[in-house]
């Protein structure tokens, strides 16, 4: 049986969506950054998670973004395909969610109409949208705001299959080294292999939604991201960018079939907030 949704409800959702994520941590986060500054060796680098957490108890008691960067928004919709939108057009309705939980939540407005031209939109609208089509007649929605520090940062590489394995832990290695401080560290690494250009990169983006302390079912997978985890963590960058055993909190990688003659690999980085929530609706 078709279950419709006005879009009305979509507009609610994601404007709250917008102002919780850009003022609470989300719990997954909050646990890695506690577990991070009892675990931290250096000195400095414990000052620095220290003051992280002061940051998120501020934000939370008075209600400040917990990052001056609050990010380009980032949906990823999964729509049950028993599912059908009335009131008005799905697009337009996200975008306006994105709208109203900018302008509503004081959250300052960072994306600009044209590339080159550089005019803003003054409303952080349009948001980035990834739509899924699953079974059944929910809808779940993923907001995670994106902020750029960390995203200039990010790297595809278009790999071999000959080169492999190695291959795709060096990619990885190389471009958190390159990243180093630049990425606001501890960082969640978010990886995507396989399929092609763009959707390694979407792979990438969506294993930043991943609870961070979620594994892959895969066990290649899981043990990869355990290994790129130690081996980042002992780069040495540390909270900061300062010196420190915590470089990462996590390194989350998705995975995709991919054509004979490829291999693709994203790295997207995300800071230490790296911020995400979802609703199913």
């Amino acid at each position: 049986m078709v279950r419709e949704i006005d879009v009305s409800l979509m507009i609610k959702h994601i404007k709250e969506m917008c102002i919780q994520a850009n003022h609470f941590l989300s719990e997954d986060m909050e646990q890695a950054l506690r577990h991070s500054a009892a675990s931290e060796k250096s000195e400095i680098g414990k000052k620095i998670l220290s003051q992280l957490l002061d940051n998120l108890s501020v934000a939370g008691e008075e209600m400040i973004p917990i990052c001056q960067d609050t990010g380009m928004a980032v949906i990823f919709l999964e729509i049950g395909q028993d599912v059908h939108f009335v009131g008005g057009y799905l697009e337009d309705a996200v975008n306006e969610g994105v709208r109203q939980g900018y302008e509503e939540g004081y959250l300052r407005k960072s994306v600009v109409k044209d590339p080159i031209l550089r005019e803003n939109t003054k409303d952080n609208t349009p948001a980035v949208i990834h739509c899924s089509i699953v079974p059944g007649d929910k809808v779940k929605v993923t907001f995670a705001p994106k902020g750029f520090g960390s995203e200039n940062m990010s790297r595809i590489f278009m790999l071999k299959p000959a080169d492999g394995i190695e291959g795709v832990k060096q990619a990885i290695l190389t471009a958190v080294s390159d990243a180093g401080p630049n990425a606001c560290p501890p960082m969640v690494v978010g990886v995507g292999i396989g399929g092609d250009f763009e959707k390694a990169a979407i792979l990438a983006k969506q294993a930043l939604t991943r609870d961070a302390g979620e594994r892959s079912h895969i066990p290649y997978v899981r043990d990869l991201e355990a290994e790129m985890l130690e081996k980042i963590n002992q780069l040495g960058i540390g909270p900061g960018g300062l010196g420190g055993s915590v470089t990462a909190f996590a390194v989350n990688v998705n995975t995709f079939p991919t054509h004979i003659a490829g291999l693709p690999v994203a790295v997207n980085i995300c800071c230490h907030v790296n911020r995400h929530i979802a609703r199913i609706i």
